[in-house]
């Protein structure tokens, strides 16, 4: 963690760590892992709301826990530009991190791959591997996704690559 600013670290540090190394063809495994995802998600989520920078919703899609659906949003120029999440649990997790994705931004931006999965290999990636199995989903969002967002957005924005939704001409201008 050396390196980091001191809110990544404050934030990181809140964020219970997992102790389960299972994966969704674990059966009884997967199920405490899964137990141990929600309750990080549960304390990243409350933390963030607490301080006043609540930026995403997040829930399983299946009942297995491994198909997981959403939303997430960024402010900028204070504005909230709201995107799609959507991500699947790999078979070989928790060493191999879920691949984010933001489908309507899908080529939009070169730091992201087909399907509108971000780039997360250079920087989290390797954080990733040295942390399993205790790094999660809260994890994946708050070092992958949230400074993804950060980085991409205002570049997206400034460039006319993303409009705010209340820039959209409605339909019935002429």
């Amino acid at each position: 963690m050396e390196g980091w600013d001191p809110s990544t670290k404050s934030t990181l540090t809140q964020i219970p760590l997992l102790g389960t190394k299972a994966g969704p063809r674990d059966g009884a495994g997967w199920t405490q892992r899964l137990k141990e995802e929600y309750k990080a998600l549960i304390a990243y989520t409350q933390m963030n709301k607490s301080n006043d920078n609540d930026w995403f919703r997040i829930s399983a899609a299946n009942p297995e826990g491994t198909r997981w659906t959403g939303k997430c949003w960024y402010v900028h120029n204070l504005l909230k530009y709201e995107f799609d999440l959507q991500f699947d649990i790999p078979v070989t997790y928790p060493a191999t991190a879920p691949e984010l994705e933001l489908p309507q931004l899908d080529g939009k931006t070169q730091k992201m791959y087909r399907g509108g999965k971000i780039c997360l290999t250079v920087h989290f990636k390797p954080l990733w591997a040295k942390n399993c199995p205790r790094f999660g989903i809260a994890h994946a969002l708050c070092l992958g996704l949230a400074p993804w967002l950060a980085a991409e957005v205002p570049i997206l924005v400034d460039s006319g690559m993303i409009k705010h939704k209340d820039d959209a001409p409605s339909s019935n201008e002429s």
